[in-house]
């Protein structure tokens, strides 16, 4: 690695003879340093990262392991959401949709998780009767899973392939996302 960085630095400083400061020299050095870390650790972060074993709870109140719903063959979406996040209740919305399309299409199956707390899991079951929404619904009020995986933020939507390998994740929703979702799926069929 530092041998790609100091070519990087030598080609850079033959190139432009503004290099030849020793102190910028060295602040090129390690500007190139963190971008590289920050591409190995993207890579990293969606390169076939295993999903972690969390228990969850369903909403009839079973402890479950998320690894009961994974590594079966076909592709999962776990998308997390709480009662009180909207972007998270448009996002699910729009999946609802195309849903039975992807689950005829890819196989494919959707894990909403909410990380509602006691107070908020009272509103879980009526909300998701009332949208129709086909998914299991499970629970992480203690954001175990969450934890795991690393994020704060909601909607937060992780695919996974049927070996249980977290191969893209998006935050956030805006209109038309569950189409590059989509997009997503069909790709991992492909491989």
């Amino acid at each position: 690695m530092t041998e790609i960085i100091d070519d990087c630095v030598y080609y850079c400083a033959s190139y432009n003879q503004q290099f030849e400061n020793r102190e910028i020299k060295n602040n090129m050095k390690n500007l190139i340093l963190i971008i590289a870390t920050f591409v190995l650790m993207s890579a990293t972060i969606t390169g076939d990262k295993k999903m972690p074993s969390a228990e969850l709870k369903t909403l009839e109140g079973k402890t479950v392991n998320i690894q009961d719903y994974l590594g079966k063959g076909k592709p999962v979406v776990v998308s997390f959401w709480a009662t009180w996040c909207s972007p998270c209740k448009k996002e699910l919305d729009a999946i609802n949709d195309v849903y039975p399309e992807w689950v005829e299409d890819y196989g494919v199956e959707l894990l909403a998780i909410t990380i509602d707390n006691a107070r908020g899991m009272a509103k879980v079951p009526g909300m998701v009767g009332s949208k129709g929404w086909e998914y299991t619904v499970l629970s992480d009020s203690k954001q175990t899973l969450q934890q795991a995986l690393n994020f704060q933020t909601i909607p937060q939507t992780f695919l996974v392939d049927g070996e249980g390998n977290i191969v893209y994740t998006h935050n956030g929703y805006n209109p038309g996302d569950e189409y590059e979702l989509e997009d997503k799926i069909a790709a991992l069929m492909k491989r």
